[in-house]
């Protein structure tokens, strides 16, 4: 009897993609004992989103967090999303912050690092694999998963291989967008089981309704690991529900080890806290419905609400429409991209800007030029000449790899320069990720503390 092993995505990827994040530390501290006990392979946890909206949104030290979830949560293995040499952020790092980072994730409770980088370029990945690996961690290497003429089985099959040389322990196939069907995850797995021996885990989100099917034929070409959701956080732009494949599995013959009565206790508490972000509005009900537009323009869920959001804050959602069938055109112009964090954002926001001024390329982001110019890596396929030569007006492309030529000095240098305000070498990962949010961040936690010893201090009685 095959057995199916299951990662339980609420405390990151399934409340990143229902309520943007917003699920705060004591929102879910009760229930992680619970969640400890119901037999998971692994919980994800960290990573992603949620290292900057801790900091931006909820006034929480990312690595507080995670050391307290470890405390919390001793028997199952601590997982988190890493973007390879972007680490958490949306540029790319010196190799020395890649593994500076790792180390310190490993170091306060990370036990798998799963690796993705948005190009599939592997030299991506290289640094944070050996890193974690070196640091005793789990290396999870995933492909992110798109389609496009160039996009292969066989392309995917050597990403994997040279994936197994830099040491990883599993391979994730990582469907951001839900556009993987059932027939093209049986071939990709049976090819992916064909070429090595490792375990393969699969990651999908529901928005197109496909995912369910997907996991079922998945598992029947030999998946090992699912990455589901407890369902009051499952379905629409987030995972399957976990306690529904559970079932399922079993049905068909597949041993299962999750604890039904813990998923039970833990889909009861979780019901509340759904019901708390619907009527705050952070939750929006359309993020539950099924939407099979991403199935006709290859774009995300999230990415299709950030499209409207602009075009909303611009006064032109009439250009919707126009905007939709732009996308596809400029990610093939850039090589057909992935359209997963932070290329998304890139091809989305030129394709709104190439339709309200009327003219393609014409104003271009310092973000998408910096694409061109190859410090996001090597793309899928080569950038449109025509289209590279008018963004990058006269200025030459990087040779060879851009981590290669950023200073190898800037975690002792930014270390200095926040002196007593970081008070450990988390501290100075956290700027270096994100500096400004950082600096709110250590101001509010040190206006947090004054206030604190204010209260406490109580004069003296005389008697």
């Amino acid at each position: 009897m095959k057995k199916v092993q299951f990662t339980e995505t609420v405390l990151r990827d399934a409340n990143q993609s229902l309520i943007a994040t917003r699920l705060p530390y004591d929102k879910f501290e009760p229930i992680l004992e619970t969640i400890d006990q119901a037999g998971f392979y692994s919980a994800e946890v960290w990573g992603g989103a949620t290292f900057d909206v801790c900091l931006r949104f909820l006034n929480e030290d990312p690595w507080e967090r995670l050391r307290k979830i470890r405390a919390k949560m001793p028997n199952t293995k601590l997982q988190m999303l890493l973007r390879g040499q972007n680490i958490l952020g949306y540029k790319h790092y010196s190799d020395d912050i890649v593994r500076r980072f790792v180390r310190a994730s490993v170091r306060n409770g990370i036990d798998i690092i799963r690796i993705f980088d948005a190009l599939n370029d592997v030299n991506n990945l290289k640094v944070a694999i050996e890193e974690t690996v070196q640091s005793g961690a789990i290396a999870s290497g995933a492909i992110s998963y798109t389609t496009s003429p160039v996009h292969t089985l066989e392309k995917y099959v050597q990403i994997v291989k040279e994936m197994k040389q830099m040491g990883v322990s599993s391979v994730c196939i990582k469907d951001m967008a839900g556009i993987l069907s059932p027939k093209n995850a049986y071939d990709l797995v049976s090819a992916i089981k064909d070429a090595v021996d490792l375990p393969v885990v699969m990651h999908t989100h529901c928005t197109t309704g496909l995912a369910f099917m997907t996991y079922l034929k998945a598992v029947e070409a030999g998946a090992d690991v699912l990455d589901t959701a407890i369902s009051p956080f499952s379905g629409g732009t987030s995972q399957p529900a976990t306690e529904t494949l559970a079932f399922a599995l079993r049905e068909l013959g597949y041993q299962v080890d999750l604890d039904d009565d813990k998923l039970f206790q833990i889909a009861t508490y979780f019901k509340p806290v759904r019901a708390e972000f619907l009527k705050a509005g952070t939750l929006n009900p359309i993020s539950l419905t099924t939407d099979t537009q991403c199935l006709t323009y290859q774009i995300p869920g999230g990415m299709l609400s950030n499209l409207l959001s602009q075009l909303k804050s611009l006064n032109a959602l009439d250009k919707f429409d126009e905007a939709l069938l732009e996308t596809p055109r400029v990610r093939k112009d850039m090589g057909y991209p992935p359209l997963v964090t932070p290329t998304s954002q890139l091809i989305g926001t030129q394709a709104v800007q190439n339709v309200l001024a009327g003219e393609r390329y014409k104003n271009v982001g310092a973000e998408l030029k910096a694409y061109c110019r190859g410090e996001y890596g090597r793309t899928p396929a080569p950038i449109d000449p025509e289209v590279r030569a008018k963004i990058l007006n006269g200025e030459q492309p990087i040779q060879g790899r851009y981590a290669d030529s950023l200073p190898k000095d800037i975690y002792e240098k930014t270390a200095e320069k926040l002196g007593d305000t970081a008070r450990c070498e988390e501290d100075v990962l956290s700027y270096i990720a994100f500096p400004q949010v950082a600096e709110k961040f250590f101001a509010e936690r040190k206006a947090l503390e004054e206030k604190k010893v204010r209260y406490s201090i109580r004069p003296v009685e005389e008697g």
